[in-house]
């Protein structure tokens, strides 16, 4: 049977993982997708690793019966949470988004890096065993308490999204970390405010173009690539109010409220 032509499928708590979206839509534009923002249950990160599992189970359900042929985990807390278990019950690839830390501690000059992530991602197994690796640097994390929130309403220019933002960002700068990891997918949405915040000497890193590469790799492993030449049909659905992820599409694709 030929999957080649079948879509790649996408979900994420909410709208952030159409970042990740965009990284994999830009590498591979004639592929088919179907994104899934779970945002009537955001934030993950606040929730039981019990209760990411059930979600995320009930979101690969649902792409599947879309025939997606691979499935990237959109959401850094249900990858360090849950794609384990995915991996074991479903057949289908998955690609799973961890925060960057491995290409900061690489990299810093200070031996100091900051993470930016929510608490179910930073207290995760999966993320101590790979911060563990890295024992040259020190990682300074911050949980990002109540960002989601404000960007699944629109508000990411708002007063108090700012001084959140100074809140979690002053204590690592006056540290002087040298690398900042975004460690949600949400956040890259943030990078216009976080860069008035932090000094140009501070690099940021999001796990975007890294997952785009490696959606192509195993697409290319496994011989599914769409040998099309003609741009993919995107499709977005949300079990929330569909505005948000609109605007955030800048009203170009196509949004259907999903009763789910």
């Amino acid at each position: 049977m030929d999957m080649s032509s079948q879509p790649i499928g996408f979900f994420d708590s909410g709208i952030g993982g159409t970042s990740i979206w965009r990284e994999v839509n830009a590498l591979l534009p004639h592929e088919n997708t179907i994104y899934l923002a779970d945002s009537k249950n955001a934030p993950y990160g606040l929730k039981s690793k019990e209760e990411i599992i059930a979600l995320s189970i009930k979101n690969t359900e649902f792409l599947l019966e879309q025939n997606c042929k691979l499935i990237v985990v959109a959401c850094n807390t249900a990858t360090t949470n849950a794609i384990n278990e995915l991996r074991a019950k479903f057949p289908v690839p998955f690609i799973g988004i961890e925060p960057a830390i491995k290409p900061a501690a690489i990299q810093s000059k200070t031996h100091k890096i900051g993470i930016l992530a929510t608490k179910g991602t930073l207290n995760s197994q999966l993320f101590h065993e790979k911060a563990k690796t890295h024992t040259d640097v020190d990682i300074i994390e911050q949980i990002g308490h109540g960002l989601v929130q404000l960007i699944e309403n629109g508000d990411m220019d708002s007063p108090e999204m700012a001084e959140l933002l100074e809140n979690y960002l002053q204590p690592m700068i006056a540290q002087n970390i040298d690398y900042l990891v975004l460690g949600c997918s949400h956040y890259p949405y943030l990078i216009p405010q976080i860069k008035k915040i932090i000094p140009p000497t501070i690099k940021i890193i999001d796990s975007g173009e890294a997952v785009a590469k490696q959606t192509k790799n195993i697409l290319d492993q496994k011989k599914i690539l769409n040998p099309s030449l003609a741009l993919g049909n995107k499709v977005f659905y949300s079990n929330s109010d569909i505005t948000v992820l609109q605007n955030i599409l800048n009203q170009k694709e196509k949004v259907f409220f999903l009763d789910f």
